[in-house]
């Protein structure tokens, strides 16, 4: 059994076999891109807005979920689908235009959930009304941008937002009962261990039901590279990073799914990606370091006061089919 809750586990818990994610680029882009809140976009982000596994948006986006359908069941053997639209803003669209894209990626009934990544600005009640909509045929998850709890850190990354817009957004997302993801980059140059941590408890606070967590990786072309190039920031080391990695899931509710703790960058054009290794080499550091410590998700969960503060049992692990914590 893990010392954190899986993605995997969880999925073959819910839905009974494999389920695998399919990256659709639908052709968005970003207010954040396009002069409606700046340009550029934030610092990090690089010209395919982090949808650098999906098919070109030429593609239509039925084509686009059958084949990498098709490949995932002679690879994976998977059996049911997560379409996921991954690349830029998601919902920055007209209402008519978001549904069309949606529906479109519904090819068949192995399709079992909408993953929709978006901005916490970007999740207006309208916006909400349409993915409810869908909620009748699929489920639906919402991954929202969150990356840091340090709002200072969001101004010099250039996220156009601030902690409390990603905090409002998820409130309402949870009213309605979506499943929300938040995306969490655990070492940014100006992040602190106090940073992480903080990260941890409020996305716990918030009840987040999914977490993706991001190494930090730098690409040529962005003002991020830019400065990277000029020596202007200092990346972490790697010892560094598992060491924020194992902090961030100690403090974090056991219940969150993790969906990620390490990036996938890029294959052109990386100036600085995972400290040179296979992102399954750091994945295999972090769960080495979290068995010689004894440790694993929620081990210091108790900072907000709730019953029950030996979630699972020192060292027993974490059953990701499961959902019987103790509160």
């Amino acid at each position: 059994m893990s010392r954190y809750r899986k993605l995997s586990d969880y999925l073959r818990g819910k839905y009974g076999t494999r389920v695998h994610r399919l990256p659709i680029n639908a052709g968005f882009t970003c207010p954040n891109r396009d002069g409606t809140i700046s340009k550029g976009g934030c610092i990090f982000c690089e010209e395919t807005g982090s949808g650098f596994g999906a098919m070109g948006e030429d593609v239509p986006i039925s084509q686009q979920v059958r084949v990498m359908m098709e490949r995932a069941v002679r690879r994976y053997k998977a059996e049911k689908f997560i379409a996921y639209f991954q690349a830029f803003s998601n919902t920055y669209a007209p209402l008519d235009v978001l549904r069309k894209k949606y529906e479109s990626a519904l090819v068949d009934d192995r399709i079992v959930a909408l993953s929709v990544s978006t901005r916490p600005d970007l999740l207006q009640e309208e916006i909400l009304d349409l993915l409810e909509e869908f909620k009748e045929k699929v489920d639906v998850m919402v991954e929202v941008g969150f990356q840091t709890s340090n709002y200072r850190t969001l101004m010099k990354i250039n996220r156009g937002h601030t902690l409390a817009e990603f905090i409002d957004a998820v409130i309402r997302l949870k009213k309605r009962e979506f499943e929300v993801v938040a995306h969490v980059i655990l070492n940014l140059p100006w992040d602190d261990m106090i940073d992480v941590v903080e990260s941890a408890k409020i996305l716990s606070a918030l009840k987040i039901d999914g977490v993706k967590c991001h190494s930090l990786y730098i690409v040529d072309g962005t003002p991020l590279g830019e400065m990277f190039k000029r020596g202007e920031i200092e990346i972490c080391s790697l010892e560094e990073y598992v060491e924020r990695v194992v902090r961030f899931l100690e403090y974090l509710d056991p219940r969150i799914v993790i969906h990620r703790l390490v990036a996938d960058p890029p294959k052109d054009k990386v100036l600085f990606g995972n400290w040179g290794l296979d992102k399954r080499k750091i994945l295999w550091m972090i769960e080495k370091e979290l068995e010689q410590r004894d440790t694993y998700q929620g081990a210091r969960f108790n900072y907000l006061r709730r019953k029950g503060v030996d979630w699972f049992g020192k060292g027993k692990g974490i059953d990701g089919g499961s959902d019987q914590t103790r509160l």
